[in-house]
């Protein structure tokens, strides 16, 4: 069931077989979730034990059920979304299966473009809902770092370009190089996959 932020209040709890379960709906705890995932040191039972300690006081004895409620909170009830970001080169991206931004690599940019545009000192903000964040994160504006990398990440270099241009974006795309791209929706069907079912986590982020 899919959420919206103008009308519904955002989610602090999830309901499993009945019974309310808080999660943590700061954006601190999905991004963590995010970069767990990534981490090989851990095994796929591990990473699931941990996302479950990440967004739940009180962890329902429905585990399954569990990881399904925190795959809905972490993609914004819209397991379809597309990637990150305001501008048509984004939403271009998604389509081509390209993943354009990473919270780890990218965090000192999205930090300085919080900073910059909303005035909002990620480091020292107490709390911000996930979704929040996501709908900021989503409307940066064009002349923040970030957006022009993501920009650079998802441009098509054509035949129609001149040698200056394709050298130019070719060379930015190699410096702003994500490893492993995957789309929002293919990350997060892929950890649900992986979570539920045992599957290999080590090249889903």
């Amino acid at each position: 069931m899919n959420s919206n932020i103008l009308i519904d209040v955002l989610p602090q709890h999830v309901k499993i077989n009945g019974k309310t379960y808080k999660i943590n709906s700061d954006f601190r705890t999905s991004m963590v979730f995010e970069m767990m995932i990534n981490d090989s040191e851990l095994s796929n039972e591990e990473k699931t034990n941990v996302a479950l300690d990440l967004y739940y006081t009180k962890i329902p004895c429905e585990r399954d059920l569990a990881v399904e409620a925190i795959i809905w909170f972490y993609s914004c009830a819209k397991k379809e979304q597309e990637a990150s970001g305001g501008n048509s080169r984004t939403r271009n991206s998604s389509r081509k299966n390209n993943r354009i931004y990473d919270y780890e690599l990218d965090a000192e940019y999205i930090y300085s473009a919080f900073l910059d545009q909303y005035g909002i000192d990620l480091q020292d903000i107490k709390y911000l809902h996930w979704w929040k964040f996501r709908a900021l994160f989503k409307s940066l504006k064009e002349d923040n770092q970030i957006v022009k990398i993501m920009g650079y990440r998802s441009v098509d270099i054509t035949k129609d370009m001149s040698k200056e241009q394709k050298d130019f974006y070719k060379k930015m795309k190699k410096l702003y190089e994500i490893p492993k791209s995957k789309t929002e929706k293919e990350k997060i069907n892929d950890i649900e996959k992986a979570l539920l079912n045992g599957g290999d986590l080590s090249d889903i982020l």
